[in-house]
């Protein structure tokens, strides 16, 4: 840093407050500084920084897969959200596992990050217990429906199954397929299956046929699922996905097999992706903030970078759509 405060003419107090985007430096100088810092090829030593009691600005973020993009959408809003403050997220990917995510957060939990960004508010007892002790500001995304750690921001997965079994049952519909992936390990799906399930018996309505596969979800998944549930049974009526990539597969099915949705069956997914509008035809579907919730979990963050932890809650009404 001595080195770099030489070449660019400046003080080292003025050469860090650049480097840590902190305080007012005209553009003059910051440029020097960035300038002397390219040339000697000068790297920061965040960890030394983090021993002499200066906040890390590196934030953990632990998301269940990137396959999907509705994952992609809620990283795009937590990273957007903190460059703007000068902080910097440093993601894994579990693939649902809840021991891998253990792991991950385990690890970053050494790097002292300022914060931490979980998904689901289902973990192990081991991280819970690491998180608490660490000290750490956490918050979890995707769901509400649980103990938080401190805060979270989401969706009631179980209201959201609800909310589709209601509509379904309103337009008539009483025998009903479920489809969906990743085994099982999709625990936000699993919550939303045993909400559509209680509230399609109470109305009534039957799960005549229901399979999970092991493999990741995508359409050609949903269009295999489609094909193997519509040639199992006969009395199926509306098809209830995990999620909008498998119910695109399905509907892509139907087309090039001359089943009418919904003459002959109504399909429905969940988070309103935004390719669904490129579809030659809609579908139902239950709309999720998840850019939204990426950025209020980051601000959220970085207020607790400066506050002791709240507790906040994002309940918005899922919203159906034909």
């Amino acid at each position: 840093m001595h080195d770099v405060a030489a070449a660019a003419g400046v003080s080292q107090m003025t050469v860090s407050r650049v480097l840590r985007g902190d305080g007012y430096v005209s553009e003059d100088v910051k440029a020097r500084v960035v300038g002397a810092v390219a040339e000697l090829g000068y790297i920061q030593n965040r960890l030394a920084s983090v021993q002499r009691g200066v906040e890390n600005p590196m934030i953990g973020v632990v998301l269940p897969t990137l396959k999907n993009a509705v994952f992609v959408e809620v990283l795009a809003g937590i990273n957007d959200t903190l460059s703007k403050m000068n902080m910097r997220p440093v993601f894994g990917v579990s693939e649902y596992s809840v021991e891998l995510e253990e792991q991950l957060v385990r690890d970053m939990l050494s790097w002292q990050p300022s914060g931490l960004i979980l998904a689901g508010m289902e973990h192990t007892d081991r991280l819970r217990s690491s998180v608490v002790q660490s000290g750490v500001r956490v918050a979890e995304i995707m769901d509400v429906d649980g103990q938080a750690i401190s805060a979270a921001f989401g969706i009631s997965q179980s209201r959201a199954g609800e909310e589709m079994a209601d509509h379904l049952l309103e337009r008539g519909h009483r025998k009903f397929a479920y489809l969906g992936s990743q085994g099982g390990s999709d625990l936000r799906a699993a919550k939303r299956l045993a909400a559509f399930r209680a509230r399609i018996e109470e109305g009534g309505g039957d799960i005549v046929y229901q399979e999970v596969s092991e493999q990741p979800s995508s359409m050609a998944l949903g269009r295999e699922l489609t094909s193997g549930c519509l040639k199992s049974i006969q009395d199926c009526d509306a098809i209830y996905y995990s999620n909008d990539d498998l119910a695109a597969g399905g509907l892509m099915y139907c087309i090039s097999h001359g089943v009418s949705v919904p003459g002959d069956i109504a399909l429905a997914g969940f988070n309103d992706l935004p390719f669904l509008s490129a579809l030659p035809q809609r579908i139902t579907t239950t709309r999720t903030p998840r850019y939204e919730m990426g950025e209020m979990t980051a601000e959220l963050v970085e207020e607790m970078y400066r506050k002791a932890y709240r507790q906040y809650y994002l309940r918005p009404s899922p919203i159906i759509r034909r």
